[in-house]
């Protein structure tokens, strides 16, 4: 598939959105519609509500930022409207499930939305707490982020909601799976009545659940279903292995040794073998970092920009890094561990083979994880090539590294007592 096949008959310039939002998809070179993009920004921009099956790498965020800023342009309320505490309140609220995905939003939002004039603010836990309250505090048009920095904020009386116009939801499922979907209720809850505003409702699977959800808090939403919403199976060469669990470190360090890991991404289940795998990688010469859950958001956005310019050759993550990230040119995509839940498999894999390239994902299928194998063969709707490595493909010179020194516990407080990280408490 090319990249061009990835796109529809649909240009840009004929959806009539605002000159302002035209201008700046002109100058980043979008000419033509992905199909998530032709099918739902027509509709969102008159202001039909819309529940959107796709993934991520299929245009919704596009889709879903311009439909919103083409409302907001075109229908700029007057002063009389707005109550003078209500002048400088989001008109727009757009809720992830993480904090990468959050950041990367607003990232798009300011490409696209940069001669607009609206102000966008993004919020997320782990970081730049007071920064991020007196960012909102000083007025915002659009309001991004994470749901517990959010709520942290409205109790505080930091914004308000009752002037929202736009409401976003970002990846549903993903929603469910964080235990975030009474956040979510708490806050629509807090908005204008449905038929007040317009909504919007993205996810991988519209499941019963994610319905529901959309029928409780949207109005008759139209149900959007893309060819693109799945991972483009012929463009990624899939393979499993089967490996004993004691072996699997030096299968990787064959493989990785046989192939050029200029952007490849290695898939485990927990933080803890993560940091094994990371430690022997490095020591045997692979440069290679782990990002899980607890890494630090300073550290994890480092992580992130030195792989995407391809100054860390290997990134070893849990799922954390599966869904929500916009990474260019991942080649290779190993799952060290086979994931547990089968839809997993395939948001690691559509990783690599974006934007009309082609990729590998290699699974490593040890007695542990083994079990997972037909779920995800049933999920994807075929079997996948499985084989034993031969003898060659092991790596034999290996180095083992030095064991990490252990942390110490309580933080050195009387009693041993840890300090609870973050302000304000609540789940960011």
């Amino acid at each position: 598939m090319s990249e061009q096949e990835l796109l529809t008959n649909t240009r840009m310039d004929s959806l009539g959105l605002h000159p302002d939002l035209q201008r700046g998809l002109d100058e980043l070179g979008f000419s033509h519609c992905t199909p998530i993009q032709a099918d739902c920004i027509p509709k969102a921009m008159h202001g039909a509500d819309v529940a959107g099956q796709a993934q991520t790498g299929t245009g919704k965020t596009a889709a879903f930022l311009l439909a919103t800023m083409h409302r907001l342009l075109s229908n700029p309320p007057e002063p009389s409207e707005r109550a003078p505490q209500e002048a400088s309140q989001p008109r727009a609220f757009m809720l992830a499930p993480t904090r990468e995905l959050a950041i990367q939003i607003h990232k798009d939002a300011e490409q696209l939305g940069r001669y607009t004039g609206l102000k966008q603010v993004v919020c997320y836990g782990g970081a730049g707490y007071e920064s991020q309250r007196e960012a909102v505090a000083a007025g915002v048009d659009i309001l991004i982020g994470t749901p517990g920095r959010l709520i942290d904020y409205w109790k505080q009386k930091v914004y308000t909601l009752k002037a929202v116009e736009v409401a976003v939801l970002d990846e549903a499922d993903r929603m469910f799976d964080l235990g975030f979907i009474d956040d979510i209720r708490f806050l629509f809850r807090r908005m204008p009545p449905p038929p007040n505003r317009v909504n919007m409702l993205f996810s991988a699977t519209l499941s019963h659940r994610v319905l529901e959800l959309a029928y409780e808090h949207m109005n008759d939403p139209e149900l959007i279903k893309t060819d693109s919403d799945t991972v483009n199976a012929d463009a990624i060469r899939q393979q499993v292995y089967h490996v004993a669990k004691e072996d699997k470190i030096a299968l990787l360090l064959g493989l990785l040794r046989s192939i050029d890991p200029a952007r490849t991404m290695v898939f485990i289940n927990t933080k803890r073998e993560g940091e094994r795998v990371e430690d022997y990688l490095n020591a045997n010469g692979l440069k290679a970092a782990v990002l899980s859950g607890d890494v630090a958001q300073g550290k994890r956005m480092r992580l992130l920009e030195e792989f995407s310019e391809g100054e860390l050759p290997i990134l070893v993550a849990t799922d954390v890094a599966a869904r929500g990230l916009h990474i260019p040119d991942v080649s290779h995509v190993i799952n060290y561990d086979l994931p547990q839940d089968a839809e997993d498999y395939v948001h690691r894999i559509g990783r690599t083979a974006r934007a009309g390239n082609t990729g590998d994902a290699i699974s490593l299928a040890c007695e542990t994880f083994v079990y997972s194998l037909p779920d995800i063969e049933s999920y994807i709707g075929h079997k996948l090539d499985a084989t034993m490595p031969t003898s060659d493909m092991y790596a034999t010179d290996i180095v083992r590294p030095e064991p990490r020194p252990r942390k110490k516990r309580g933080g050195g407080r009387p009693g041993g007592r840890r300090r609870r990280s973050g302000s304000g408490g609540g789940r960011r």
